[in-house]
């Protein structure tokens, strides 16, 4: 059934599936309200039980109950064919959220997450966000250290700029970067993206569906409650709104042409641009991550790839910026 070939990350010899499953939503109680466990965790067996093989969660995602659900969830699959990262940079034992990427503090976080996961390494480590004080070589080196250790295989940065990737990557240890892009968000493809194709650095984008905006689900009569993160997401708002309903017109023919969904499509159109390696959409529900999954199977023609990008190419000249802020 799936057709798509392995994709390489960074210089390290890790292949997976070019579609991920983002977990945010499984066990991040403190990100999505009403949440269950036990679909938490049917979720990630969905995605394993359905060809995908690339499982992206955070300590950050429940502080460590997402990771706590992701390795229940694996217990029946064969670890060595799952690509498991995670990202550490929060610390809240002071009861606020602080920032840290010093070299002793990243060690422990590993170490925790390799309990809370119940696995002896992890195919990716990201750093999540970059601190205001660390030397970003001298974090990357700690990782390099638990790297020679076999703990990780592979060393992530996740929202750092690109001045701060090349920092980090002073002695050629990166090999993966996780950012924000969609046809939405096209800001890294001319900034970031260039460097890292330079540099063997992989990129995986996040928010891939543009919250929920890129599955064609939404027309102009949506309104959002003021506590509904999407009343804060300038995709929501007029003008990026109308013209993302514009797009995604545009391109359901194409949807239609595949007997796809237009979520499928747009996964597919991400799968098949060489500057991405993996896409990790998330997910609330098991069927959406098998329907996520058929899009594996879809190969687009030239013509129809290109068509997808004409249709957004509206945001290719606009200066997005991020969804969300940063934490400081």
């Amino acid at each position: 059934m799936m057709t798509q070939k392995l994709t390489k990350i960074g210089k390290t010899d890790i292949l997976s599936t070019p579609l991920g499953l983002g977990t945010n939503a499984v066990g991040g109680y403190n990100l999505f309200p009403d949440l269950k466990d036990e679909t938490g965790v049917e979720i990630v067996r969905a995605g394993l039980e359905n060809g995908i093989t690339l499982l992206d969660t955070a300590y950050v995602y429940g502080l460590g109950h997402s990771e706590e659900l992701v390795g229940q969830a694996m217990k029946d699959f064969d670890r060595s064919h799952i690509i498991l990262a995670t990202k550490g940079a929060h610390d809240f034992s002071t009861g606020e959220e602080v920032i840290k990427n010093d070299p002793k503090f990243l060690t422990e976080q590993v170490e925790a997450s390799l309990k809370r996961l119940k696995t002896d390494y992890l195919d990716i480590y990201y750093i999540h966000f970059p601190d205001k004080t660390t030397p970003k070589a001298e974090a990357v080196g700690a990782l390099q250290r638990l790297r020679e250790q076999g703990k990780i295989k592979a060393i992530g940065l996740s929202n750092f700029s690109l001045d701060q990737i090349k920092e980090a990557n002073a002695d050629g240890y990166v090999d993966v970067v996780e950012d924000e892009f969609s046809l939405l968000h096209q800001d890294n493809a001319q900034t970031m993206m260039p460097y890292l194709k330079a540099n063997q650095i992989s990129f995986v984008p996040y928010f891939p569906l543009a919250s929920g905006l890129l599955t064609g689900k939404y027309d102009q009569a949506v309104s959002f409650a003021g506590d509904d993160i999407r009343s804060q997401i300038a995709d929501f708002k007029k003008p990026r709104f109308d013209e993302a309903l514009k797009a995604i017109d545009r391109i359901r023919p194409v949807a239609q042409a595949y007997d796809a969904t237009v979520t499928q499509i747009v996964l597919a159109w991400y799968m098949q641009n060489p500057l991405i390696s993996v896409v990790i959409p998330g997910a609330k529900r098991p069927t959406q991550v098998i329907n996520n999954a058929k899009a594996m199977a879809i190969d687009l023609t030239k013509d129809d790839y290109q068509k997808i990008d004409d249709a957004f190419s509206w945001f290719k000249d606009e200066d997005s910026g991020k969804s969300l802020a940063d934490p400081d």
